[in-house]
């Protein structure tokens, strides 16, 4: 059984920091490419971060660009984001999404390049 399950959203004052976590299971998550996408209330969902397979190379959205890391432990089959500096504006369901593994890397940001994803984790920054 594949499937994506995040967690460690709630409620957080502007300024502050939240981790989210995303628990991989039913595939070898070493050679996958695993990204972050976000849905904020009546929006279209946003790229947010990507992390190559090994962890080499990781890759923002502009809007969260010197405020969040991704990372993964490929021992623990988990990918992590780390989100400081929080903003009113970055309440949103955040989900986890595995890549295609045979994707252009040009159009890594596409939500239309992920095949799978989680059930999503919401995020609520309060002002």
């Amino acid at each position: 059984q594949v499937q994506l399950v995040e967690s460690g959203g709630g409620l957080v004052q502007a300024g502050g920091s939240l981790r989210l976590s995303c628990a991989a299971s039913g595939f070898t998550f070493s050679r996958y490419s695993m990204g972050w996408f976000r849905q904020a209330p009546a929006k279209e969902r946003e790229f947010v971060a990507v992390i190559t397979s090994s962890g080499g190379v990781t890759l923002y959205g502009d809007s969260v660009k010197g405020r969040f890391t991704i990372s993964r432990d490929n021992a623990q089959n988990t990918v992590y984001l780390q989100m400081n500096s929080l903003k009113p504006e970055d309440t949103a369901v955040y989900y986890c999404a595995r890549r295609k593994y045979s994707g252009a890397y040009s159009a890594i940001r596409s939500q239309n390049e992920y095949d799978m994803w989680g059930q999503g984790t919401a995020v609520t920054v309060s002002s």
